[in-house]
């Protein structure tokens, strides 16, 4: 798996480069998530919300099938079942089935703006649960991103690309205060067991959640447009993309880098993910944001900055200082 791959590399490597590797697994998970907003799409241009997430689901069980039995002792040895199905449930499980809903009412350049607000809601939850620092600057940069979400959302206006933009946005929304929980709870997790094993774990309770509301939650048979046409096999495709890479590489990736880091810290690196979200939508979707919805994109994006300035200039790889 990647986090296996990288912990051999780690006895390889100098002090220096050892210390960076966690910030390099985090940059290549983000670019993979920032590409998800897109692919997600494309897929739902030919299945359903919940077609396309079991079949993701599956994927993945499929890829980690031959470390099943590692994986098993390891979930034995340690316990600790019950928080394990609570951050399944918060993702891939609740978020997943907030964001693929989301994609289907919003541009994925509209959803990957919203994901700013991540580095800011884990920070406040892991002040809560972690008591991990968060000071007056975090706070204000809170306010002000949520303020510029809130007017990238009401300025929103559909088009043929974006069915209804504003009720998307505000269940991408939703889906951040899941991935938001998640995270926290893999951190407290990344104590006890391999990034590979949290990895695994979500995928299987991902499969079980998203095949069980397959089967019994009817689905409209609506699907999105997306002003192009795709060969048939590109939609199954994006399926195998999301459950074998992003969900293998990309969760493996973060989940490595969560148990080095804060939680906080560690997420802080999704800033990123509104950018690949947005360089993707454009150079593959010819996506872009109305006039009306910059100055909204401008505030999150100060919002960030100004809660991760201080944190980031003191950052320094082996400290334990914040999506």
């Amino acid at each position: 798996s990647s986090a296996t791959i990288l912990e051999k590399l780690k006895t390889l490597m100098s002090p220096t480069a050892r210390n960076l590797l966690p910030h390099a697994a985090l940059l290549t998970a983000m670019a993979f998530w920032g590409s998800t907003f897109v692919v997600l799409r494309i897929a739902l241009t030919a299945l359903t919300p919940l077609q396309t997430m079991a079949g993701r689901m599956l994927v993945a069980c499929i890829v980690f099938l031959p470390l099943w039995p590692r994986l098993w002792r390891e979930l034995k040895e340690h316990g600790n079942l019950g928080t394990l199905t609570l951050m399944a449930l918060c993702e891939p499980c609740l978020f997943f089935l907030f964001e693929t809903h989301a994609l289907r009412l919003t541009t994925a350049s509209q959803a990957g703006m919203i994901t700013s607000l991540l580095p800011l809601l884990v920070a406040a939850v892991a002040f809560v649960a972690l008591r991990e620092h968060a000071g007056l600057r975090m706070w204000l940069g809170f306010l002000l991103a949520v303020c510029g979400v809130t007017w990238l959302t009401l300025a929103a206006v559909p088009d043929e690309k974006a069915a209804n933009p504003l009720l998307g946005n505000i269940l991408e929304g939703i889906a951040m205060c899941c991935a938001a929980g998640y995270t926290v709870l893999a951190r407290h997790l990344s104590t006890v067991y391999s990034a590979l094993c949290i990895t695994a774990v979500q995928a299987f309770v991902g499969m079980i959640f998203f095949c069980l509301l397959a089967l019994v939650v009817p689905e409209s048979d609506t699907l999105i447009s997306l002003g192009r046409d795709f060969p048939a096999w590109v939609p199954w495709a994006c399926v195998f993309y999301l459950g074998g890479i992003v969900t293998f590489a990309g969760y493996g990736l973060y989940n490595f880098g969560v148990k080095r880091l804060s939680a906080g810290r560690a997420a802080a690196y999704t800033n990123l993910i509104p950018v690949f979200a947005l360089l993707f939508g454009v150079a593959l979707l010819g996506e872009k944001l109305p006039p009306a919805q910059y100055g909204g994109a401008l505030l999150i994006v100060l919002g960030v900055l100004l809660s991760q300035w201080r944190g980031i200039s003191r950052n320094v790889p082996g400290q334990k200082p914040t999506v």
